[in-house]
């Protein structure tokens, strides 16, 4: 048998159509259970064995370990959780992405997956014409999942078998000699594949297919799968690039939770297989994996399984260590409220992405909080330095108010190329329009900062009168600006406090009216000052046009009830 540059291309065609059926089927089920994941994402905190169950299911369901850990590095981005409270979750995603290898070393290599592909696209094709509901992603994820079957029936006839041309790959003996610095080479051959591919499923179904075709001896195989987890790493490290310190710790405990293993394992490796081998031929009745192609694909599989198993259980032990190893040398997390850099990644899709916009608007919602305070206090101490500092907080939180639009908008038009389910374009076009209020809310305040600084310039003070009036109205924007918050604090912007937003909304209107009664009824007298009137007036139409933005909030909010 030739194998020229014909071969190769159709090894990569074959692991290409392998890459898309993955990236299709967990795109699809992303879409489909979208809802559920961003519910399920409120219990990981609870317990780090819940965690651990929940990771292992999702990425189990999903198919992608990547995605599971660039959620997660995304939503301890978005301040949903900790870094330590990720561990779990991070481990679990690890032991649930070893399914892969198991399905592929029990049908890939066992039955012809091309005659089972047909039949699941004869059952998947209509449904993707469903538009009803969640049947069209169910659809597509049948699709994903016969394509994964074309691409491991081609990747198993592409592959020349080791007889065919023991030429080919006489140079593999030159390095499988070598104890374990042969087994470190492989390592990083493994791990430099997987971040070559980014998948380390994809990697594993490779690495199966070349043991199953007999190129590599079981011991260089599993040293490949060790530096398969360890790539596999890199997808989350790379997101984390641009995100907060809590989230660049997530992604290196990924890293070193792999890295431990790995080291332990490839010294011990010589004596965990042979052990490895005798329990799966008394519990499952194979032959030696170190002679029998086939069964050697099932020992990969078992050992991959047991590696992640034996390393999680020993590690969530100790994830105040992992958390304090994979903080060293980590910049201070300390500072203002500040927005967030938005991590995107190919496997992370829309309905997952849209918790961290929910975060982003509640950080949003806490800043306006902030700018209040400051706007109360200066209205309220007469020290006039502290006064112009408070000022200055406030038009300085005014620029981070913009800083939050311009991104969450940004990354709300870019999520939106995406295929959205109901829920999720409804959530987008939602929080489109609470940050637009929101903005505006930072801008009255803004705009007060500057009244309240031409005040201190000419020396202009209030009557004690208006600045209990400003007080006793500020009383009532605190609450309304409390209970908008309360309402951003719900993954689903539940509106539980409605009716407390009518009230704060007629409570608002009626004292507006009050107070521009009572200042055109001393306009002309001798005590009232024209200056102070006119910046008092002014601030209580701005806490006035305050009120108004909060109840749109509120408004807005009571558009997400909607079903998928």
């Amino acid at each position: 048998m030739q194998f020229g540059w014909l071969e190769v291309l159709q090894i990569l065609g074959a692991v290409g159509v392998f890459i898309y059926g993955m990236k299709l089927m967990s795109d699809s089920v992303q879409r489909a259970a979208g809802s559920e994941f961003r519910n399920t994402i409120k219990y990981i905190t609870q317990n780090k064995w819940l965690g651990l169950v929940i990771g292992a299911g999702i990425t189990g369901f999903i198919q992608s370990s990547s995605a599971t850990t660039v959620m997660t590095v995304s939503f301890v981005n978005a301040g949903l959780f900790t870094a330590y409270e990720s561990v779990g979750l991070i481990i679990g995603a690890n032991i649930g992405t070893t399914i892969t290898g198991w399905i592929v070393s029990l049908l890939g290599f066992k039955v012809n997956l091309s005659d089972y592909a047909v039949p699941i696209f004869a059952i998947a094709v209509p449904l993707m014409f469903i538009s009803k509901g969640k049947t069209k992603y169910w659809g597509e994820f049948l699709v994903g999942l016969a394509i994964i079957f074309l691409g491991l029936s081609f990747l198993r006839s592409s592959v020349p078998a080791f007889s065919d041309d023991v030429l080919l790959f006489d140079w593999l003996k030159s390095f499988t000699n070598s104890g374990i610095y042969s087994r470190l080479f492989f390592v990083l051959i493994g791990a430099l594949v997987t971040v070559i591919v980014q998948s380390s499923s994809v990697a594993m179904a490779f690495t199966l297919t070349m043991c199953a075709q007999g190129w590599l001896p079981i011991e260089i195989a599993a040293s490949m799968i060790l530096g398969e987890n360890i790539g596999t790493t890199s997808t989350a490290m790379f997101a984390s690039v641009i995100a907060n310190r809590e989230a660049k710790i997530a992604a290196r405990i990924h890293f070193y939770f792999n890295l431990l293993g790995a080291s332990v394992m490839v010294i011990i490796l010589p004596y965990f297989l042979p052990w490895l081998s005798s329990f799966l031929a008394f519990m499952l009745g194979t032959e030696d994996i170190y002679k029998n192609p086939l069964d050697m694909t099932i020992g990969l599989s078992a050992f991959h399984t047991a590696f992640n198993l034996i390393n999680g259980l020993i590690l969530i032990h100790f994830p105040g260590w992992l958390t304090r190893l994979a903080s060293f040398k980590v910049g201070s997390h300390d500072g203002p409220i500040k927005s967030s850099k938005f991590i995107t990644n190919a496997d992370l899709m829309p309905e997952m992405t849209s918790i961290q916009v929910h975060s982003e608007i509640r950080k949003f919602g806490f800043l306006i909080e902030n700018m209040f305070t400051y706007f109360t206090s200066i209205i309220n101490i007469t020290d006039e330095k502290k006064q112009e500092k408070l000022i200055k907080k406030i038009q300085q939180s005014e620029d981070i108010t913009d800083q939050f639009h311009n991104e969450i908008t940004q990354h709300i038009t870019e999520m939106s190329g995406f295929p959205l389910t109901s829920k999720t374009s409804m959530m987008f076009k939602t929080s489109l329009q609470i940050c637009n209020e929101l903005e505006l809310i930072g801008d009255v305040f803004r705009r007060s900062s500057t009244a309240l600084h031409k005040k201190i310039e000419d020396k202009v003070f209030f009557l004690p009168e208006q600045r209990e009036n400003i007080n006793t109205y500020a009383q009532q924007i605190q609450e309304a600006i409390k209970t908008m918050n309360l309402q951003l604090q719900s993954l689903d912007y539940k509106n539980e406090n409605k009716f407390t937003a009518i009230r704060l909304k007629k409570e608002s209107k009626r004292i507006t009216s009050t107070l521009k009664q009572k200042h055109v009824e001393r306009l002309g007298n001798a005590d009232y000052n024209l200056k102070s009137a006119m910046i008092y007036i002014q601030l209580i139409q701005n806490l006035e046009l305050v009120s108004e933005h909060i109840y749109n909030v509120t408004e807005i909010i009571t558009t997400l009830d909607v079903k998928e």
